[in-house]
């Protein structure tokens, strides 16, 4: 490659970061290709003096080598030309602190095989997901075989660097394993595209100045040229990247683009560094807790008062991304699932029986069951959004399944185990068979907590509690201003004030226990749905109690039979016993049995079995109830009040599912949507989440003091097989 024209020129590294989540809908990330992707390589053709490194997540790359070859052409003769660098990383774009080490390597190893055999080149960097950062990761990195990487200047100021300094790269080790990091300038990532073109070359000017002769990095998303809110116009109706483009040719005495191999093959690193758990600057603040949020947001809104500002603003910082797990339970579940895959996949690679042949359907469906996009939340979706969760579990339960299928050699098989799955130091149980996988938490209410329809591959209670977010603040605050319209700038998106549906103020809601299966509840005798929906008809703490726990395992059955004391107030304790029955003859299909004893006689007793279903979305006419008698009681955000009901069943025809559940004696039923609001790219939206169903009794004890209960919770998904085998039939020619 050329050297720079002058000793003095600012040498440029733009490194672009492309993302599409695994699980995405295909018509979106089709309009990011039309918006973004390929009309950026349109306008990189046409100056083929300009220079970028290219980053394009494993899972977009799939998709685009199925739907785009011809972008994949593209991108194979800009790299021979050398225009292009290919970086790295994760195959599909986990949290690297998300994952085990083995993983981590992994992923990293098998990425850089798969580009360099699509693509014909060497991978010598990666582009590490969200920016998210360990000091131990430098050790995985250098082991997968990667010789560079790029992260924030935030990392580097949280170890007490200056801009002054962050004008090269760096080298960082662990164990000794040496590996260059390059800092990326947070002035041009806010440049780049959200101010003018020239005003990214006065900064550059300045640092030319003080620092003639430098290495200057911009790295961020790609999507942000042509996909998020304004910036399609932006950058090509309005021709922000061809202005861009056509400044960085008439200043090329001066600043000269580079790529980050060149840069390290050539001169020398500017020191050493060890930098602290980080993530570019908005992620660490995200993933406080909501209230440390809107205190550390006033807090830096009044220190910017003050005249020493910029000095001080170096030791503020928010905290480690692990913190999403503790913020979130749904995405610590996950992280526990994916866990649990990896070990069980890991001790298989153990034993000879098991070549890697055989094992690698699983480990790319595990890789696939960490991409990161679910198991977040800042300023977009992320773990909001259900289609992700769903194909999170999708491809976890894929990859259970594929275990649990060389492990037994009957097709018809079960088997229960008690350990701590989601790692609280609490035993929980997990039932399973051939048809399905069920994970109960005695400690936490004796709920069913995951529940994986492997036909499906879909975990009916992939829910989402509602819980508060700092910018609820936001919406209520601009409910009455909906019609103000922002104009002349293109806001960065945690910036915009836009609502995608009315009235979002009034559908903030949130729960206090969590929204998951067989919820026990004793309800005020005179309880109304409108009072459940607020949470205002509970006695006790009936939905998060602790149970004692015993199983009975016999010739074609599993009971789990949990028991547990209940405060009756002005009496004695009651006792409850809730048993949960698998069987050989219906293996998607469980029986609860609740018994209650030491009832006070001629009290009135009212009391409740929460059910949630996820993923099985609201407001299409393919997606319904039915009743005992086939009827349709409409689609599964329809809110039902009903009496002496002995079976509701809720059908998703789209996945192929019908979820019945039984109940005698014949009981009171409430049905209800749940519906969280949350932010993403388009501004604040309703996001329909699962479907509450609460069989419930109300009865007067006799003098027995006891009363029993059963509910049968059955799975068809007859209608997906079906569909499945018409589908093998129709690829074979059949």
């Amino acid at each position: 490659m050329s050297q720079p024209p002058n000793d003095s020129a600012v040498r440029l590294i733009l490194a672009i970061h492309n993302h599409q989540p695994v699980g995405n809908f295909d018509g979106v990330i089709e309009d990011a290709f039309n918006d973004s992707y390929s009309p950026f390589l349109d306008i990189l053709e046409e100056y083929p003096e300009i220079r970028i490194a290219l980053h394009t997540s494993g899972s977009l790359m799939e998709w685009l080598v199925e739907r785009h070859p011809e972008y994949i052409a593209r991108l194979r003769d800009f790299v021979a030309r050398g225009q292009i660098e290919i970086l790295g990383g994760p195959f599909f774009e986990p949290i690297l602190a998300c994952i085990p080490s083995r993983d981590r390597i992994g992923q990293m190893k098998a990425y850089t095989r798969y580009l360099e055999d699509l693509l014909g080149c060497k991978v010598n960097g990666m582009w590490v997901p969200e920016r998210v950062w360990e000091p131990s990761f430098a050790g995985d990195v250098t082991a997968a075989g990667i010789d560079f990487t790029i992260l924030d200047d935030f990392h580097f100021k949280c170890a007490g660097f200056t801009d002054e300094q962050l004008r090269g790269y760096y080298l960082t080790e662990d164990q000794g394993r040496l590996l260059k990091v390059f800092p990326v300038s947070e002035k041009l990532r806010y440049t780049i595209p959200f101010d003018t073109p020239e005003a990214t070359f006065e900064y550059l000017e300045k640092v030319h100045a003080e620092s003639p002769g430098c290495v200057m990095t911009f790295g961020d998303d790609g999507e942000k040229f042509g996909v998020w809110p304004g910036t399609k116009e932006l950058i090509y109706e309005k021709g922000w990247l061809r202005k861009f483009f056509e400044l960085l040719r008439a200043n090329k005495d001066w600043v000269h683009l580079t790529l980050p191999t060149e840069v390290t093959r050539t001169t020398p690193p500017v020191g050493r560094c060890y930098l602290p758990d980080a993530s570019y600057r908005e992620m660490t603040e995200w993933a406080m807790t909501t209230e440390r949020q809107m205190e550390y947001k006033k807090l830096t809104k009044d220190l910017k008062e003050h005249d020493d500002f910029p000095r001080l603003q170096k030791f503020l910082r928010g905290v480690s991304w692990r913190n999403f797990l503790v913020r979130y339970q749904e995405t610590h579940e996950m992280f526990c699932r994916a866990k649990e895959v990896s070990t069980k996949l890991h001790e298989l690679q153990q034993e000879e029986a098991f070549s890697p042949e055989k094992l690698e359907p699983a480990l790319l469906d595990l890789y696939r069951g960490q991409c990161n996009c679910p198991y977040w939340h800042g300023a977009f979706g992320g773990l909001y959004l259900p289609h992700l969760r769903n194909a999170i579990y999708r491809h976890l339960i894929a990859a259970d399944s594929h275990i649990e299928s060389m492990q037994h050699a009957s097709k018809h098989w079960q088997s229960v185990t008690v350990g701590d799955f989601n790692l609280d130091a609490r035993q929980e149980i997990r039932l399973a068979n051939q048809s399905l996988i069920a994970y109960f938490s005695p400690a936490v209410g004796g709920h069913l907590y995951e529940l994986d329809i492997k036909a499906i591959r879909h975990n009916l209670l992939a829910t989402l509690n509602r819980r508060p977010e700092p910018y609820h603040e936001k919406i209520i605050e601009h409910a009455s201003k909906l019609d103000e319209q922002q104009g002349g700038f293109v806001a960065e998106p945690h910036e915009r004030v836009h609502f995608k549906h009315p009235d979002l103020d009034k559908a903030i809601e949130y729960d206090t226990w969590p929204r998951k299966a067989l919820v026990d509840h004793m309800l005020w005798n005179d309880s109304t749905l409108e009072q459940f929906r607020k949470g205002e008809s509970q006695l006790n703490e009936m939905p998060l109690g602790v149970y004692q726990t015993k199983l009975r395992e016999v010739p074609g059955r599993i009971d789990i039979v949990m028991t547990r004391e209940v405060p009756q107030y002005d009496a004695d304790m009651a006792t409850l016993t809730k048993t949960i029955t698998l069987r050989d003859e219906n293996p998607s299909q469980l029986d609860v049995h609740y018994e209650w004893h030491n009832l006070v006689p001629g009290r009135v007793y009212h009391v409740g079995v929460e059910n949630n279903l996820a993923g099985m979305p609201a407001g299409a006419d393919d997606r319904y109830f039915y009743d005992e008698n086939g009827q349709r009681l409409g689609q599964l955000q329809t809110q039902l009040d009903l009496k002496h009901c002995s079976r509701i069943s809720a059908v998703d025809e789209w996945l192929g599912i019908d979820v019945g559940i039984e109940m005698d004696p014949p009981a009171f039923l409430w049905s209800y949507p749940l519906y969280t609001v949350s932010q993403s790219e388009g501004g604040f939206e309703l996001v329909h989440q699962s479907t509450a169903i609460i069989s419930h009794w109300q009865f007067t004890a006799d003098e027995t003091r006891m009363k029993r209960f059963t509910l049968k919770i059955a799975i068809d998904t007859s209608a997906a097989q079906a569909r499945q085998l018409a589908e093998q039939r129709s690829a074979v020619g059949v």
